[in-house]
């Protein structure tokens, strides 16, 4: 067998410092990198995105503006007017201009009539009116006259001025077109529209793929089409460049907004965070390793192991053992240490085994003198019933049999709720004794039915109730109320009895306090005595009464829902 190196308290110190150092810096460092990388992917695809959601909610805008506008003019009274007669020119234009100075993309508009003579317009016309591809827009107009006519286009008017998206309809008057409307918007407010933060390149589109207007040249294809291509990973790739793309369609137009943000700047990214990483690594190692000497001389995890074990022995904690595998002098105290707390551990549990057995000895005696006056008064009652009330004589006997099987049985505990079925079937008993005469209700919170408690708790109370009740009066009542609080089980027996004089309730005060009891009343002293026993002194029985008011018997125990806590 290969013998265990051994190394002085020092040495294992710098060693053990460096190891767990080492270990969730590295795993720190891994976790960075890919939080970093993914993070990275993600805050792309989201700006790219965003983005394009922007720009789309801003073209889609303008769109439903020009769209709506176009179609009012084509048909506003003053349009069809100009068309039919050529008067009153000016409300025309000033319909036209107060609409186009409250938009962010301005456009250009003409009215020419069926024979290609421009009308109004608000650019010279004489650029315009020998031009085929106008000419050709007008014709498509004039097929669809009761469509709204919209097409990306390019025209070029002076002042290098362009337009490149165009709205067109029919003016018509009596089932007949008379002109024609026609709104083109200027590309270079629409370029401004596309200019948005955290976007590299913008490209908008007709459902032909015809670029409207982009943020940049690359994306021209042929025939001023944007058809990129893509590899496998899912990016586009543009002039040799990689670039995360995101594409949204606008509703209700043939209108497609295209994002693109370069993956060369993720790139960058994570590389120049490497070289940082790099960097911060080799100095943290420098100063570890500095560190680590330096603190190995004060180093003091064994003695900080037994010092703390001590103090939880202080504090009944007898389950912290050390564990101490440094090969020096302080695994030798560890292991006796733990030693020690083995014969403590033994010692505990004889003591507490031996008094356990001197409890139960006590708690026997004080059980077996529950049951005589019940069982007399019972038997008595079921005496008369089999004369007068057979069905009732015969609910007495089932009653009884329940009681009997419950009270005889070995358990030393039992749940509330178990106990509380006893009691009930103990009063329907007394409460065919005495009929009207005894009333009672019982009053328990959910959380208490689980918690277990001495068996026949309750009934020497009750038996008192019931016997000092109907002294002076006819007709008792009792009410059992049950809850928990503060970590402790409350149970309340409350009567309408003549209650207790202040000498009378000091007495049983004083009779309760005694370790033996030498007097004829032993009923609630049994009670008292056996959850004193079980639970110490902090807990048993205590009493309120005056007289001419009744009396209350409070019992407290743990709140405990274990049955081996009882």
């Amino acid at each position: 067998m290969r013998r265990r190196k051994n190394r002085n308290f020092q040495e294992s110190t710098r060693h053990l410092f460096r190891l767990y150092t080492l270990i969730p810096f590295t795993i720190l460092i891994v976790l960075f990198v890919v939080f970093t990388a993914i993070n990275g992917k993600i805050t792309l695809k989201n700006r790219t995105a965003e983005a394009s959601l922007e720009i789309s909610q801003s073209i889609a805008g303008v769109y439903g503006e020009y769209e709506a506008e176009v179609s009012r003019m084509a048909a506003s009274p003053a349009v069809v007017k100009y068309a039919d007669t050529h008067l009153d020119s000016e409300d025309v234009y000033a319909e036209f201009y107060d609409f186009n100075n409250r938009q962010q993309v301005k456009s250009i508009f003409h009215i020419v009539d069926t024979q290609g003579v421009f009308l109004a317009s608000s650019a010279a016309p004489d650029e315009l009116s020998a031009d085929l591809a106008f000419g050709s827009l007008l014709h498509r107009i004039s097929l669809k006259p009761d469509a709204l006519l919209t097409e990306m286009n390019s025209f070029r008017y002076s002042h290098d001025r362009s337009t490149d998206y165009t709205f067109g309809k029919a003016i018509r008057k009596d089932g007949r077109t008379i002109a024609y409307l026609v709104f083109q918007l200027i590309e270079a407010d629409m370029q401004k529209l596309i200019f948005v933060q955290n976007n590299e390149v913008a490209v908008v589109t007709d459902e032909h793929h015809a670029i409207i207007a982009t943020t940049s040249n690359i994306t021209k294809g042929i025939l001023n089409k944007f058809s990129p291509t893509q590899d496998g990973n899912g990016h586009v790739l543009l002039s040799g460049g990689k670039y995360y793309m995101h594409t949204r369609e606008i509703p209700n137009t043939p209108i497609r907004v295209h994002t693109l943000n370069s993956v060369k700047s993720e790139t960058s990214t994570l590389y120049t965070l490497s070289i940082f990483i790099a960097a911060t690594s080799i100095l943290l190692w420098i100063v570890i390793h500095f560190l680590s000497k330096n603190m190995s001389e004060r180093n003091s995890e064994s003695i900080d192991k037994l010092v703390f074990a001590l103090r939880k022995l202080r504090e009944g904690h007898l389950n912290e053992y050390v564990d101490i595998r440094t090969g020096d002098e302080f695994e030798i105290l560890g292991h006796q240490y733990n030693n020690m707390l083995d014969r403590i551990k033994d010692l505990l549990d004889k003591n507490k085994e031996l008094s356990r057995i001197s409890t139960l000895v006590e708690v026997k005696q004080l059980q077996s003198q529950f049951h005589p006056h019940f069982i007399f008064n019972v038997l008595e009652t079921l005496r008369y019933a089999i004369k007068i009330d057979a069905k009732q004589a015969q609910d007495i006997v089932m009653i009884l049999s329940r009681l009997l099987r419950y009270s005889i049985g070995d358990e030393r505990s039992v749940k509330l709720s178990d106990d509380l079925n006893y009691v009930r079937d103990y009063l329907s008993l007394q409460q065919i004794r005495f009929k009207e005469r005894l009333s009672y209700h019982i009053q328990m919170t959910d959380d208490a039915g689980s918690i277990y408690v001495p068996k026949l708790l309750l009934q020497a109370v009750i038996e008192n109730s019931i016997k000092y009740g109907y002294q002076g009066q006819s007709s008792v009542n009792i009410d059992i109320i049950v809850y928990t609080a503060e970590g402790r089980l409350i149970l309340q027996v409350l009567d309408n009895g003549p209650g207790m004089s202040p000498e009378r309730l000091e007495e049983v005060h004083q009779i309760l306090k005694n370790h033996h009891n030498t007097t004829e009343h032993i009923g609630l002293y049994n009670i008292h005595r056996r959850l004193v026993l079980l639970y110490g002194e902090g807990y048993g029985i205590q009493i309120r009464s005056s007289e001419g008011t009744g009396t209350c018997v409070t019992l407290t125990i743990p709140y405990e829902t274990g049955e081996y806590h009882v």
